[in-house]
């Protein structure tokens, strides 16, 4: 049993639920909506935020209908994201499979966003509880917010780490928060549970967020090529670090070359290579260790010892994972 397996098996039936009505919730009979639908599907990816969700609500509850709709709810914003943020950045692969506006096209995803964001509203009216509402709402915004700071900071001649932090707490971090947070509240935990968990899955969210980014610079294969980032204009913590850092100037003007997407191959490869022999990649480890034993201190390792083990393990996952 793999480590993900083993994160997996305390919610291993919750997450059955979960599947079957994600697929059930997505089935269309438009022929285009339903050949979009089946593509993204084939790569469901590891479903860590399905996973937080039911976790959360297993640490202090049960798992019911309520939950699986917050877990439906927010998986379903994760992937409209998706879809939507390959357009914006004119990927052409996720998951290791073509992306949707690759494989049919940008209008054809554009409007399959939609749909899935719909669905995902549709989840969160089921509960029938408004602060289910009301997060999906702001995490939503958080999502789309995020993105455009990431667009503006294209324009910007400084390279700053905090503004990269402050991208990734709400592209990524708000929304592993968020599924902690909906998680405990639905199962009946207090305000006060539903924050603890809310800041471990915050701390979880920027650990995968920096990890994802460190694979930018060739360490594993998650299914998109080497350098993507710098291909799509991001400048991630390793480079801002190194450039920052650095000793030879001239990197900083290649660094904002490559945000302006005006650098060619060699010129990004160039700059990978110094990032790694500049220590970024190790500070950006040093930060995910530290980050890593933050949300274990977070972990009440009162509660149920599957679901505390579980919430441990994916804790060194998150930070850990090579793929």
């Amino acid at each position: 049993m793999d480590v993900l397996d083993k994160i997996k098996a305390p919610v291993a039936s919750d997450l059955i639920r979960f599947n079957e009505a994600f697929r059930e919730t997505l089935y269309a009979d438009n022929p285009l909506l339903k050949k979009a639908v089946e593509h993204f599907l084939k790569a469901p990816g590891k479903q860590i935020r399905p996973l937080l969700v039911l976790l959360s609500a297993r640490m202090v509850g049960n798992v019911d209908d309520k939950v699986i709709n917050v877990a439906l709810a927010l998986e379903m914003l994760h992937t409209a994201s998706l879809i939507h943020d390959d357009v914006v950045d004119e990927s052409d692969r996720r998951r290791g499979l073509p992306s949707l506006n690759a494989f049919l096209s940008n209008q054809v995803a554009v409007l399959v966003g939609d749909f899935v964001l719909s669905k995902a509203l549709e989840c969160a009216a089921k509960t029938q509880d408004i602060r289910v509402v009301h997060y999906v709402s702001q995490v939503g915004q958080a999502l789309a917010d995020g993105e455009l700071l990431q667009l503006d900071n294209k324009d910007s001649d400084v390279l700053s780490e905090a503004a990269y932090f402050d991208v990734i707490s709400r592209k990524t971090a708000s929304l592993f928060s968020t599924c902690a947070r909906l998680g405990a509240l639905t199962a009946g935990g207090s305000d006060a549970e539903a924050e603890r968990l809310a800041q471990f899955g915050k701390l979880i969210g920027i650990c995968f967020q920096l990890r994802d980014d460190v694979f930018d610079y060739g360490k594993a294969e998650i299914g998109k090529p080497v350098g993507n980032d710098m291909k799509e204009g991001k400048l991630t913590l390793p480079a801002i670090y190194a450039v920052k850092y650095g000793e030879d100037a001239s990197m900083h003007e290649l660094a904002l070359k490559v945000r302006r997407r005006e650098a060619s191959a060699e010129e990004i490869q160039k700059l990978i290579d110094y990032a790694i022999s500049g220590g970024g990649l190790e500070y950006a480890q040093w930060h995910m260790k530290d980050m890593q034993g933050m949300a274990d201190g977070l972990i009440d390792d009162t509660r149920d010892a599957a679901v505390t083990e579980a919430l441990h393990l994916l804790a060194s996952f998150v930070a850990e994972r090579v793929f």
